[in-house]
């Protein structure tokens, strides 16, 4: 019944779930999205994904310092030592000052990498206590989110799903859900939605094969295994539309598998969690407040 072929009319008349992304998505911008022949990372919208790129960039310094030395370092032996240059080779085998330079100095530099990166590293993996705790789990080829804390769960489709290439029912199925052609192969016809500035929480596991959900824009990236359940955490800052995908290859329609995530208010992610609640026989949030308490 999934690949079933529906009508436009039909599947707008009756899918509440079009009905509901439409709503949420109304007056929020596309942010978090690869872009074609460009370089760089995208928007940073999380407190990770800033670290992340600040860290990676320090690195490129590094590295670029070291390239332009070793590169240096050739061009000076390739001349001096060249047999134009130096008819006569030396005679000595060993230089231990020499040596214990060209080891010691790529530790002390390995050490100033360290005091840097494995904050970072730390950073990602103390997972905090989730302000909203979501389940992805990967399947050959979609993501399932379930809602812990409220109990319901759905698919999540890319539209299109099936096609190597768009064509003019994937773009009206992509227009009714607030797309253009420009996010064919990103969009999904249920994304996830959350609220801003707000911990939220991901358990990842997979239902067959090895997936990863991964989200650029976050600085989240984390493997999900079948019979694991492993977590990553972030808070974004900024309300818009993300996109991701599964990075773990895990079959044929590999490619075909992304994340959506719309980020919104507060009072709009209320809404739109009253409704999926009711569509999906959640449980409602009332309930689930006086429990806490």
């Amino acid at each position: 019944m999934r690949f079933l072929k529906i009508p436009l009319f039909f599947t707008l008349l009756f899918s509440g779930k079009a009905v509901m992304s439409q709503t949420v998505q109304d007056g929020l911008e596309i942010i978090g999205r690869p872009v074609n022949k460009a370089l760089g990372f995208q928007p940073a919208v999380t407190e990770m994904a800033r670290d992340l790129q600040w860290l990676d960039n320090f690195l490129l310094v590094i590295v670029t310092f070291i390239t332009l030395f070793v590169t240096g370092l050739l061009l000076y032996a390739t001349i001096k030592f060249s047999k134009k240059n130096n008819p006569k080779p030396a005679s000595f085998t060993h230089n231990s000052p020499l040596e214990v330079a060209w080891t010691l100095i790529p530790v002390l530099i390995l050490i100033f990498i360290g005091a840097f990166s494995v904050p970072v590293l730390f950073k990602s993996q103390k997972i905090p206590e989730g302000e909203i705790v979501i389940k992805a789990t990967g399947n050959q080829w979609y993501w399932s989110y379930e809602y812990v804390d409220h109990e319901f769960e759905f698919d999540s489709f890319m539209i299109g799903a099936g096609e190597n290439r768009i064509t003019p029912e994937t773009v009206s199925e992509l227009s009714a859900a607030g797309y253009s052609k420009e996010e064919f192969l990103l969009a999904t016809d249920t994304a996830l939605v959350i609220p801003v500035n707000k911990i939220v929480v991901v358990q990842v596991t997979g239902a067959d094969v090895i997936h990863a959900w991964s989200m650029p824009a976050f600085g989240v990236k984390q493997d999900g295994v079948p019979g694991r359940l492993a977590e990553l955490w972030f808070k974004a800052e900024r309300e818009g539309i993300y996109f991701g995908q599964c990075s773990e290859l895990c079959g044929k329609s590999h490619a075909y598998m992304p994340i959506t995530v719309k980020v919104v208010s507060q009072e709009s992610y209320e809404a739109w969690l009253d409704g999926a609640i009711e569509e999906y026989a959640g449980l409602p949030r009332r309930t689930n407040l006086a429990s806490i308490d």
